[in-house]
């Protein structure tokens, strides 16, 4: 059919043909006739076939956003107990940044709760995460994490990006579009965030699920906790699914015609998300309709289904990558802790420690988690110097330490990698950086690297930076 306008054919007879025509189309697709699917199936990626063996097929990525302490979750540090209330070393803090402690007197404050030993190699952690500590022995703690920004926002690009400076493509797109997505109607990259009740975190920017110079397609879609998962979901009033899917489909037909002449990488763009937002009209309502778990489910994440709640959301991560979505990244904010350290700890443990842990035992029931990666982390670390805010105690940023860990997809179990001084002030054993933790979940998705870039303002860009990043081989099963 030619869809091109002619001089003797009006505006509206040309969009009244086209609605028949390629609506027509829609219609049969629809109805389950023999015509080829409208719309979203899996597309392969750019990486085909994959260079090495593929260990983890998707990854689920924690953010605890605000940078928890370590010393209040993963890192035990008996010596900094030992010292609290003294002056640090000078030997350790001498000419090092800080954020907000710059010039200040430096002053060591002990781990606010006791450490307990968990699994079968009696790891330590804090006793504020005992659902964590129920399955260590299928977790892999990195103790030795750095990281180079010491500030909110750029260390969330920095973790996200490879990168401090906006603009470059998050992990999640870089994934999206080197691997492709399994899922025939839900977007590669979603996105989700939650946040406890109380105080007034900083907010995450879209820019952290950008494309960057990557075609757009690729981008994280974000899915809403509470009410519709997403905007002007339904149709209007009065328009079925028929009458959406032959407009979405003219439209399309337009757009193609256009890409034809133009070239233009964004109008390819424009059609994949016209038919992407139509398949998720259907998916995206079922997804989030948790009716079909059971009660047993349900208990085990202590979630009530719709209530946007990190344990809610970690549900959802699951049911996701049930779906073959390529990566699913869960924000949970208000760690930022520079006062009322003692009192808001506990707090953000008890939103995530349970919610954390059976994710981990649900995909591992479902035999999901060798081929999932999952990654729990913030953006930076805290320091060993107590900061004194409003008369109550808290910690600085800090990026020369910070713990993590990661589980599933190809990594080693029961695990503790790395360690820091005694008094946690710095790694010193195997010292890692988060431009070694994305070569490494990019080798574990079969993706070598160093060998993936794309031509961006005349240089080689990569996931892992100018630098580049190595494989962490000692936390490799």
């Amino acid at each position: 059919m030619n869809f091109l306008p002619t001089a003797a054919q009006t505006r509206r007879a040309f969009l009244g043909r086209v609605s028949q025509g390629v609506g027509a189309v829609a219609l049969a697709s629809l109805l389950g006739k023999t015509s080829p699917p409208l719309l979203g199936a899996a597309a392969r990626g750019v990486v085909h076939p994959l260079p090495l063996p593929q260990r983890a097929k998707r990854v689920i990525w924690l953010t605890m956003a605000g940078g928890p302490s370590q010393f209040e979750t993963f890192d035990p540090k008996p010596k900094l107990a030992e010292l609290h209330g003294e002056a640090m070393p000078e030997s350790l803090t001498r000419g090092q940044q800080l954020a907000q402690l710059q010039g200040q007197r430096l002053v060591c404050h002990a781990p606010q709760f006791p450490f307990a030993k968990f699994g079968k190699n009696r790891t330590e952690i804090c006793s504020l995460f005992p659902h964590i500590g129920s399955v260590v022995d299928d977790i892999c703690l990195i103790r030795s994490m750095t990281t180079d920004a010491i500030n909110h926002d750029p260390a969330h690009m920095f973790m996200n990006t490879g990168s401090q400076i906006a603009g470059r493509p998050s992990m999640g797109a870089w994934v999206n579009y080197g691997l492709g997505s399994e899922a025939e109607n839900l977007p590669g990259f979603v996105v989700m965030v939650s946040t406890g009740p109380g105080r007034s975190p900083q907010p995450i920017a879209t820019r952290q699920w950008s494309s960057g110079f990557l075609p757009s397609r690729f981008q994280g879609v974000q899915l809403h906790g509470r009410g519709d998962a997403v905007h002007y979901l339904a149709n209007p009033g009065r328009v079925s699914r028929a009458q959406q899917g032959a407009d979405v489909a003219a439209i399309n037909a337009l757009n193609r015609q256009h890409d034809a002449c133009v070239h233009d990488p964004e109008i390819a763009t424009r059609i994949a998300q016209y038919e992407m937002a139509f398949q998720m009209q259907a998916s995206v309502p079922e997804l989030t309709d948790l009716r079909g778990e059971d009660a047993r489910t349900l208990e085990l994440y202590g979630c009530t289904p719709g209530d946007g709640s990190f344990a809610a959301n970690c549900l959802l991560a699951r049911r996701l990558a049930e779906r073959g979505v390529r990566f699913i990244q869960l924000y949970h904010r208000d760690w930022d802790h520079h006062s009322q350290l003692k009192e808001e700890m506990p707090l953000k443990a008890q939103e995530t420690d349970r919610a954390s842990a059976a994710l981990i035992a649900d995909l591992k029931q479902r035999g999901m988690l060798d081929d999932t990666l999952v990654v729990w982390t913030g953006e930076f670390g805290r320091t060993p110097m107590s900061q004194q805010t409003k008369g109550t105690a808290g910690r600085d940023h800090h990026n020369k330490a910070m713990s993590l860990w990661v589980a599933g997809g190809g990594v080693q179990r029961g695990r503790v990698y790395g360690a820091t001084d005694e008094l946690g002030y710095a790694a010193t054993e195997n010292v890692c950086t988060v431009h070694d933790l994305h070569a490494t979940m990019l080798h574990l998705l079969g993706i070598r690297p160093d060998a993936f870039t794309v031509k961006f303002q005349g240089l080689d860009a990569k996931l892992t930076g100018v630098e580049g990043g190595g494989v962490i081989q000692g936390i490799l099963g």
